[in-house]
């Protein structure tokens, strides 16, 4: 366990970074400290593995003072996780990953033997072991640099701003690769983001702070959404902060309606009213959605791409409210797609259906 007690950071020009930060980071967990810039979330964190030390107030990790322990034996037994991965540029691949396990006095034969283990742990190919730095992608990078943070197997993971330096998609998964290693390995992690979105989607807590270093609110993100403790945490986690916490709640449940479909060989003989669509099977599968006007093109000799609407009408019960409201919302019948594990049809399910559900789950979370 992780433990702030009236910590306090203030530097010699009388910046106050952290303001009397009191918090518990439960072992085990995922906790995010989120805020805008120069709001004292990295301080916070770098005050953990001593890279800054605290004006006043304790520290401790796994009861122990932090300011009693030697820095570097501090850091040797805590990953860290930095934006654009920080490599060392001369280093091969496995040797960036090795780093920590040869630092403490691992022989260089068995570091690079488990640095080859982690590597594929973390979904990169071992053939890039060999390789530097500006040989790989950015996400590729990032995830030598959650190799080379998990290679000494510490039990706390530090991570600060790790994905903000990739696009879009290679963010999405890399948030779904940490994900995927908590469930497995259950480190005490500290993740820091400006990225509300990202904060919700990882944490098991989530912290909020606010100008001049002041912890705003600790509580798991559903509440954090549904119960923001002041104007300003209602101001940073967004206006839309209700639609964000349909992914806490279950999609197992919602109704399901019979939805009009029609077998891909049987397309040219369908019959569509005027603003009716029909779902496609294809393969024993929902592939797309076709109207009228879809059918006729596909009479003459169109290909079933072209004569039909996809978009991201398709989920599983199992998944979320979120996924269910997205499907409903992207399809053009109004009916989003339940499919079941096999992708195959079960129903479909209306954005009220979804409303009504949130309505029926809705609960203040406890605050724990």
């Amino acid at each position: 366990m992780i433990t702030f007690e009236n910590v306090t950071k203030t530097y010699p020009d009388g910046t106050v970074a952290v303001d009397d930060l009191t918090l518990e980071v439960p072992e085990g967990t995922l906790t995010v400290f989120v805020g805008p810039s120069g709001c004292g979330k990295t301080t916070s964190m770098r005050m953990i593995n001593r890279m800054i030390d605290p004006t006043s107030g304790t520290l401790t990790v796994d009861g122990k003072d932090v300011t009693t322990v030697d820095p570097v034996q501090l850091r040797l037994g805590i990953g860290y996780v930095i934006q654009s991965a920080g490599l060392m540029p001369h280093l091969r691949v496995v040797d960036n990953v090795a780093t920590v396990p040869v630092l403490r006095g691992e022989s260089r034969r068995s570091a690079r033997k488990s640095a080859l283990e982690v590597m594929e742990r973390v979904g990169l190919d071992p053939k890039l072991a060999d390789r530097y730095p500006a040989q790989l992608s950015g996400g590729q990078q990032q995830r030598v640099g959650v190799a080379r943070a998990l290679a000494a197997d510490p039990p706390i993971l530090l991570m600060d701003e790790p994905f903000s330096a990739v696009d879009p998609v290679v963010r999405d998964d890399l948030q779904t690769e940490i994900l995927r290693l908590q469930s497995e390995l259950h480190k005490t992690i500290v993740f820091v983001t400006h990225d509300i979105d990202e904060a919700v989607k990882l944490g098991d807590k989530v912290a909020v702070f606010g100008r001049g270093g002041v912890l705003l609110q600790y509580a798991d993100p559903a509440f954090v959404l549904s119960n923001p403790a002041n104007e300003d945490v209602a101001a940073f986690v967004g206006a839309d902060r209700g639609y964000r916490a349909l992914q806490f709640f279950n999609a197992t449940g919602l109704p399901l309606h019979e939805i009009t479909h029609v077998a891909e060989t049987d397309i040219n003989s369908a019959s569509l009213g005027q603003g009716e669509w029909a779902l496609v099977i294809k393969d024993g599968k929902p592939y797309a959605w076709i109207n009228a006007e879809g059918v006729e093109l596909h009479r003459n000799g169109k290909e079933l791409y072209d004569c039909t609407v996809g978009g991201g009408s398709f989920f599983r019960p199992d998944h979320t409210l979120r996924h269910a409201l997205d499907a409903a919302l992207s399809s053009p019948s109004g009916l989003g797609v339940a499919v079941d594990e096999e992708g195959k049809l079960i129903g479909g399910v209306r954005a009220d259906d979804v409303l009504e559900a949130l309505s029926e789950q809705r609960r203040v979370p406890e605050l724990g």
